[in-house]
């Protein structure tokens, strides 16, 4: 399958996007109830739409994506140990397997950095 190692950098920058944008909204349900949802009154939890909607737009437009990755995989890992860990051990019972997911693949991002089709790709490029 080299044809499709060969396009692991534009399948990274979609990825990247799409996580991002799922992410912002769902900071968007808790803050304003769009799409669906409620909007929540616990002030944990209007601060984690906060940063789910701030993070999710800077990871999906690719700027300051190490930074706004890292804080986003400790919110889904407290997410998960607050909400959904004391439901049982196996994330797939305690209903936290989006959770955990969530928290490893942005600590991924957090890791590999933007990549291309980024505002950070695109900043390394006017500095040199």
């Amino acid at each position: 399958m080299n044809w499709l190692r060969r396009l692991a950098p534009q399948i990274y920058a979609i990825l990247r996007f799409l996580t991002g944008i799922m992410l912002a909204m769902h900071g968007t349900q808790k803050l304003w109830a769009w799409p669906g949802g409620k909007v929540a009154t616990d002030p944990l939890m209007i601060f984690a739409g906060w940063v789910e909607v701030v993070a999710g737009v800077l990871i999906a437009v690719g700027f300051l994506t190490t930074w706004a990755a890292f804080v986003a995989s400790g919110v889904m890992a407290v997410a998960y140990f607050w909400r959904h860990a004391s439901g049982g051990f196996f994330p797939i019972v305690n209903k936290g397997e989006l959770a955990v997911a969530y928290c490893w693949l942005f600590l991924y991002i957090a890791a590999t950095g933007a990549g291309i089709w980024s505002v950070d790709a695109a900043r390394r490029r006017t500095r040199r």
